[in-house]
């Protein structure tokens, strides 16, 4: 079995971060691990606080999941903090996993800051390095690449934009624009775009977890890039499209909508 590590932020609620990447790897048949950077007291409609786990015990737990049991892919997500990234970043220049697929969280759904402002830049300069695969939304493209991202076009500019900043690989995701759904990549010579008509739903709480999470889930399976975004574009798609109407804010995806399907059990 191959075997997935996501290193992010706890969500109690159970809808994104660390328990969304969970679900989606084992949506896919992955063996799913965690390292838990930060707990995040969050449900549907609101962040109420957080607190960052300690460096030394991140860098602990990274090593625990590396020291015994081996790591086919990794994703990484919330990182609040410049010490919570360098501490990642230690560890992952250490052990050097094949596939590393990065979110660069920013904001919860509700608009929440899960990110220290002042420590975008140090997310630039170590972290983004890292990605194979950077998967930004459009304002965390925007963020990290400058300007107002208002087209397909800018979306392309932007992906070349991060690309040459050092992530080897470039998805910057168009669920904030209007009109189909559009991503694109860029590998550095050409683009791919990904479209899916838009669902109109409220619940989409953990769509970017779920989403990259899927991609390093696919990597790890052997999957060529292209194949493991169009597939998880796909994946996430359903599950965006079988929301969960829980809460009194937006709900989360349906993470075994397909699993749920195939065992004749209902998705209501």
């Amino acid at each position: 079995m191959k075997k997935v590590l996501t290193i992010a932020g706890s969500d109690c609620s159970g809808g994104a971060g660390i328990q969304a990447d969970l679900k989606t790897f084992a949506a896919h048949g992955v063996y799913g691990m965690s390292v838990i950077v930060s707990v995040v007291a969050e449900n549907t409609f609101r962040v109420i606080d957080m607190q960052d786990i300690i460096p030394e015990l991140i860098e602990k737990q990274i090593d625990a999941v590396f020291e015994d049991i081996g790591v086919d892919a990794v994703k990484v997500g919330m990182l609040s903090h410049s010490c919570c990234m360098e501490a990642v970043e230690r560890k992952l220049r250490e052990y050097r996993p094949q596939h590393i697929v990065i979110d660069p969280v920013m904001v919860a759904k509700n608009g929440c800051p899960l990110m220290d402002p002042n420590a975008v830049d140090t997310l630039i300069h170590i972290i983004l390095p890292l990605a194979d695969v950077l998967t930004p939304n459009i304002p965390e493209a925007e963020k990290i690449a400058g300007f107002q991202i208002t087209s397909a076009g800018d979306m392309e500019r932007a992906a070349k934009c991060i690309y040459e900043l050092g992530a080897k690989n470039v998805l910057v995701k168009g669920g904030h624009a209007t009109g189909d759904a559009l991503d694109i990549l860029y590998d550095g010579e050409r683009f791919y775009h990904f479209s899916a008509e838009r669902i109109n739903t409220k619940n989409t709480h953990g769509t970017g977890c779920t989403y990259s999470s899927a991609i390093a889930s696919n990597l790890a399976l052997g999957l060529p890039l292209e194949e493991a975004v169009k597939r998880a574009k796909e994946y996430t798609t359903t599950a965006i499209r079988h929301s969960l109407a829980i809460g009194k804010g937006c709900g989360p995806t349906h993470h075994f909508y397909d699993l749920y399907k195939a065992a004749g059990i209902s998705d209501a």
